[in-house]
């Protein structure tokens, strides 16, 4: 299943490379970074700023491990295959340990579902990020909370710390579920386990307060603006309201509330509702991916005592679940990302894409480049880019943009604009991308 699970994922991310589909500048920034590393160089993403260390946004050290297969295949597809791989891998300790406290017919329905789910799915479909490593890690770690293994869960979640700055609370919230579950019979595993919380409140502590900022040119954490004097935790209360009922129901019917192992998710929201920033509380992006393994092994340890519960309508309830859950996920797919693999359309290349490639590649390797999220990952790999306005004192040579949304209305004023003591000339157009080069 996990290997049928990396092919659809793998596929559904290429296909959108492959028809210009980027949504945003993260695999480029990901990629300027991973490229750094594979040259044994600090992980500069000029994207962010000219000079800028990645670790000065987001402290992602874990992402140096993506650098061998990169150099061997320098490409941000490269990037974009391995994070399949990894949600794919995720599927495996999720289908176990259900198939484990259920059943191998009901595990084997509750590992689908997860596969399937609405929030692995939009984070595939959301280009490439970092949280791609922390959803097996968690998966992992929890699998092994379940089977009371309680040093190889605690192993499981440190990690965690090195793929965002944010998740050593996670680390946290694990080690206090195997601090609870383990006091009785093993008061020495507890007890590591609470060492364990500390420490990963800890890390959060003094990556936001010293690491970061010390890779930071501002010396300061960037994110704090997130969270302002102007901003009402209940503003969005009806987009958290439905992202909760996303999260709860169609994934495992409310019954995933009843398992201690639901504390896991509470950091992740806890963030992402106290932030200002809109985008975090809805059901869209990545941002849900790693509450997806929570949820569902939060329900695998929730149904066996539901199913001898003295109420018979939570047993029968219990006892339909798990079928209940993977009809909802296949249901739901059809109007989810992987329901872009049935279109026939999906594995043409147009002819758009055809003649917006041969402008991209008039531009000469090693050149500097200010662009837009079009062209961004289709350059990275062979130039030195940067963010449009954000080039610093550097002149670049070409300037490249996708505006098929005719958001710029003059495209030489915009030249000027962003440098005015250049003069730059139309090198190229098609199809709503533009390719100004620098005359000398």
């Amino acid at each position: 299943m996990a290997t049928a699970l990396f092919a659809v994922y793998a596929t559904l991310s290429t296909l959108r490379y492959r028809h210009l589909g980027t949504r945003s500048w993260d695999l480029g920034i990901f990629e300027q970074a991973v490229r750094a590393y594979a040259h044994l160089r600090a992980p500069i993403v000029d994207l962010k700023g000219p000079g800028f260390n990645i670790l000065g946004d987001h402290f992602s050290p874990v992402t140096a491990l993506f650098a061998p297969a990169y150099r061997l295949f320098p490409t941000p597809v490269t990037l974009l295959v391995a994070q399949a791989a990894l949600f794919a891998l995720s599927a495996v300790p999720v289908t176990r340990a259900a198939a484990r406290m259920l059943g191998r017919r009901q595990g084997l329905a509750l590992g689908i579902a997860y596969g399937l789910s609405w929030g692995l799915q939009q984070a595939v479909d959301f280009d490439f990020h970092e949280i791609c490593c922390a959803v097996p890690l968690v998966a992992f770690s929890l699998e092994n909370v379940l089977a009371r293994r309680w040093r190889h869960a605690l192993l499981w979640a440190a990690p965690l710390v090195l793929v965002k700055e944010d998740l050593g609370l996670t680390v946290a919230a694990v080690a206090l579920v195997v601090a609870l579950r383990a006091r009785r019979r093993h008061p020495r595993a507890a007890l590591y386990a609470l060492a364990l919380a500390v420490l990963g409140v800890m890390a959060t502590v003094v990556t936001l307060l010293a690491v970061v900022p010390a890779f930071n040119t501002t010396g300061d954490y960037d994110y704090w603006t997130k969270v302002d004097g102007g901003f009402s935790p209940l503003d969005g209360t009806d987009t958290k309201i439905r992202t909760l009922l996303w999260l709860v129901i169609p994934t495992s019917g409310l019954l995933a509330l009843r398992s201690p192992l639901f504390v896991v998710a509470l950091p992740t929201l806890g963030w992402r509702f106290l932030s200002s920033d809109s985008h975090y509380w809805g059901s869209d992006w990545h941002y849900s991916a790693i509450l997806m393994p929570v949820v569902f092994l939060a329900l695998a340890d929730a149904l066996p005592r539901a199913r001898t519960s003295p109420r018979p309508w939570l047993r029968a309830y219990a006892q339909q679940l798990p079928a209940a859950v993977a009809s909802a996920a296949l249901a739901l797919t059809t109007t989810l990302p992987l329901s872009a693999l049935t279109e026939r359309a999906a594995y043409d290349v147009p002819a758009r894409v055809t003649r917006v490639e041969r402008l991209l590649h008039r531009i000469p390797d090693g050149a500097t480049v200010e662009a837009n999220i079009g062209p961004t990952s289709r350059l990275t790999s062979r130039c030195r880019v940067f963010w449009t306005g954000g080039t610093g004192r550097i002149t670049p040579d070409y300037i490249a943009l996708d505006n098929s949304g005719h958001g710029i209305r003059d495209i030489d004023a915009y030249a000027r604009q962003l440098h005015p003591d250049a003069r730059y000339s139309l090198l190229d157009a098609a199809y709503g991308y533009v390719l100004l080069e620098r005359r000398s």
